[in-house]
C-alpha cells in the first residue's frame, strides 16, 4: 500500500526546504519556486499508475501520458519507483524542459498543481480539486515564480530530489520499491518498514512531522528568520 498522497507532497516540501542551503537558486522567489518544486514531484512517481492523483489532476492532458508511462515502465511501482533509474529518467526529461520557457513553464505547472491537488485538505476551498481551477491555478503559479527567478536550470535536480523522496516514503511501506535496476532481470522488491498507508502512525505523527520540519527549515534557511528573530525576542521580553 502507497504513502497517501499529501504524504508524500508534504515531505516533498520538507526536503526542499532543508536543501536550501545546497539548492542552486537564489533570493525568496528562486527559493519558493525550489519547495514547491521539489514538494509537487515527490507526487510525480505515481504518474505510472492510471486513477492516481498525478493522472487525473488535467483530465486527458495527464491521463493519456500516465498510461503511456505506466506502460513503459512495466506497471505500478516499478520502473518510476526504482531509486536509480526514475531520478535520473525524469531528472533528464526536466534537463530538457529546462531549455525552453513553455517546457519550463510546464513542468513548473506540473509540480504547483500536484502540490495544491495533495495539499488540499488544508486549502479552503475546492477550485485545485477540479481540472480548470487547477490548471488557471498552477499555470499562473508557474509564470510568477519563473518570471521574477533566474534560469530554471535548477528544475532537474528539484525533479530528482521530490522523485527520491517519493520513492524513500514508498519504501517504508509493505509493498516496498524495486530493487533498483536488479528488478529489470528479477523483479523483486525493498521493504524497509511494515508501514500500511492511512494509519494512525502515518496521520498523527508522519504528517504533523513533515510540516515542523518544512517550517523549521523555511525559519531556518530564509529570510524569515530575520523577521522572525525580532518578533520571538519581543514575546520573550513581553
Amino acid at each position: 500500500m502507497s504513502v497517501l498522497g499529501h504524504s508524500h507532497a508534504l515531505s516533498g516540501l520538507a526536503a526542499g526546504a532543508a536543501t536550501l542551503p545546497w539548492a542552486p537558486v537564489g533570493g525568496t522567489v528562486g527559493q519558493v519556486a525550489w519547495i514547491a518544486a521539489v514538494g509537487g514531484m515527490a507526487m510525480l512517481p505515481d504518474l505510472d499508475h492510471s486513477g492516481s492523483t498525478v493522472s487525473d489532476m488535467w483530465g486527458p492532458l495527464t491521463d493519456v501520458p500516465s498510461g503511456a508511462v505506466g506502460r513503459l515502465a512495466q506497471g505500478h511501482r516499478w520502473g518510476t519507483h526504482d531509486a536509480v533509474l526514475a531520478p535520473l529518467a525524469f531528472g533528464a526529461l526536466a534537463l530538457a524542459a529546462a531549455h525552453a520557457s513553455w517546457s519550463s513553464l510546464l513542468l513548473m505547472a506540473l509540480a504547483i498543481g500536484l502540490a495544491l491537488r495533495a495539499l488540499h485538505f488544508v486549502i479552503p476551498g475546492r477550485a485545485e480539486n477540479t481540472v480548470v481551477g487547477n490548471l488557471v491555478l498552477s499555470w499562473a503559479g508557474a509564470w510568477l515564480l519563473l518570471a521574477h527567478s533566474p534560469s530554471p536550470a535548477w528544475l532537474p535536480w528539484a525533479v530528482a530530489l521530490g522523485v527520491l523522496t517519493h520513492i524513500a516514503g514508498d519504501a517504508l511501506t509493505t509493498q516496498g520499491v524495486p530493487v533498483p535496476v536488479l528488478w529489470l532481470l528479477r523483479r523483486s522488491r525493498l521493504a524497509l518498514t511494515p508501514l500500511r498507508t492511512g494509519t494512525t502512525l502515518e496521520k498523527v505523527v508522519l504528517v504533523p512531522a513533515f510540516v515542523l520540519v518544512t517550517l523549521y527549515c523555511v525559519y531556518l534557511n530564509t529570510d524569515v528568520r530575520a523577521t522572525v528573530d525580532p518578533l520571538l525576542a519581543d514575546l520573550r521580553l513581553g
